[in-house]
């Protein structure tokens, strides 16, 4: 497991407040209010990977601010990013005020005073928020440029602000099966991310490294193919063709990130987890192996048949059985 997860009902009532503040104070010292104070609920996991500090965190509607005065007596020197994913809050910062709901993004610098405040929303009790903490000496920007940024609500829905979005989601959903020992990787990986995301923001894609663009680039082939795993027209060159790129750089960059293995393995490999997932599941017992290898792209029920087989060590069909014997 990845990180230390923490739960406010692990505490007395009367002190969870003041545990949700010690637990917030560790990556971005700030005073905090709230009207809950008096029997507060949060929950979440605060991860450290490398130089970068995640934390998710569900929590009721909570008042932020950091002064000029806590900004004076320490400045940790990082940049504070922020995915809210359900809920509405309000942020003023460096002079502008601007709010955000579920999808958006916004950046933070800790050399800067901020407010940040809930937004009352009927529909949602609680908030969700993915928070990411990053030296500022680790992104290739200068702080003039940043700061155009900071304080804006950025849609974490499209272009690299959406792969970017998913990745965090993506760590938080997979943190219990996620060891101490991947944090290296994740880190280069998030660095990379918010670099390609800010210098999209920026339009200054030459500032980065290029092997940070890579890098970049891979990860959003592989969430290009995750998301038409299902359409059998997808193929090696359609997906050199959505990014820009020629067939033979995408499969030379792809096998150098993936460790060797081909694009069309990994897209392979992708679609029998897909098609495995669904043969155990019970709720689709009824629905034809040749329609689920079909669903997953697979248009000929022998190439799927045998793919299987080849992955697993035995059929489509005994696996379903199998899966179903142990879930009865």
């Amino acid at each position: 497991m990845l990180g230390t997860e923490f739960r406010s009902k692990d505490v007395p009532a009367q002190d969870r407040f003041e545990y949700w503040k010690e637990v917030m104070g560790r990556t971005r010292p700030c005073d905090m209010g709230s009207v809950h104070a008096d029997d507060f609920q949060a929950e979440g996991r605060l991860m450290e990977l490398g130089p970068a500090t995640v934390l998710t965190a569900t929590f009721l509607p909570t008042r932020f601010q950091r002064s000029l005065v806590m900004v004076r007596r320490s400045d940790q020197e990082v940049y504070h990013l922020s995915l809210l994913v359900e809920g509405k809050m309000a942020l003023e910062h460096a002079g502008r005020a601007d709010s955000f709901g579920p999808g958006d993004l916004h950046l933070a610098d800790s050399s800067r005073p901020f407010d940040l405040r809930s937004v009352d929303d009927p529909r949602c009790r609680t908030l969700t928020a993915l928070g990411v903490d990053l030296p500022k000496a680790l992104l290739p920007f200068p702080s003039h440029r940043v700061h155009e940024l900071l304080g804006r609500g950025m849609s974490g829905k499209d272009g690299m602000g959406a792969l970017l979005a998913e990745f965090l989601i993506g760590i938080q959903r997979h943190a219990p099966t996620l060891r101490p020992s991947d944090a290296p990787r994740l880190s280069t990986a998030l660095v990379d991310l918010v670099s390609a995301w800010l210098a999209q923001l920026l339009d200054t894609p030459a500032v980065l490294e290029p092997e940070t663009h890579r890098r970049v680039t891979v990860q959003s082939v592989k969430a290009f193919i995750r998301q038409h795993l299902h359409d059998p027209a997808l193929t090696p060159s359609v997906i050199a063709a959505a990014h820009h790129v020629s067939l033979s750089y995408l499969h030379r960059i792809f096998q150098q990130q993936a460790q060797g293995e081909t694009l069309a393995a990994w897209i392979r490999a992708r679609r029998l987890e897909g098609a495995r997932g669904d043969l155990a599941d019970p709720s689709l017992r009824g629905t034809p192996v040749y329609a689920i290898a079909a669903r997953w792209g697979f248009l000929r029920a022998d190439d799927f048949a045998r793919a299987f087989r080849a992955a697993h060590g035995v059929s489509p069909r005994d696996f379903r059985h199998q899966s179903m014997a142990e879930s009865a």
